[in-house]
């Protein structure tokens, strides 16, 4: 979908396609940043260097992918998605610090 076909929609198909975005947003962050915890304790644990430069690629790859191709519908359904990465953020972070000494 480009940006003129996001703009060619209906107002509701609008919205509810921003609404959509941000959940989906709040998901990829919570992932991202849930396994970049994991990631650095198996790192600074002794895991094995090969396997945590793989889960550390494993882990961009979607990132960059969905925001890629978010990035194609145009800047609102973009900024709604990184919003979402951002909210997740917050909620991994609030957790790892409750579980953290």
């Amino acid at each position: 979908m480009s940006s003129t076909l996001f703009s060619a929609l209906p107002s509701w198909a609008k919205l509810l396609a921003l609404a959509i975005h941000l959940p989906a947003g709040i998901a990829l962050g919570v992932i991202f940043f849930q396994s970049l915890w994991w990631n650095v304790r198996r790192f600074t644990h002794g895991g094995r260097l090969v396997t945590t430069i793989a889960l550390t690629i494993s882990r961009f790859l979607p990132l960059a992918g969905l925001l890629t191709l978010t990035s194609l519908e145009g800047a609102l359904p973009l900024l709604m998605l990184s919003l979402g990465v951002f909210v997740g953020r917050s909620v991994v972070m609030s957790r790892v610090r409750e579980a953290a000494p």
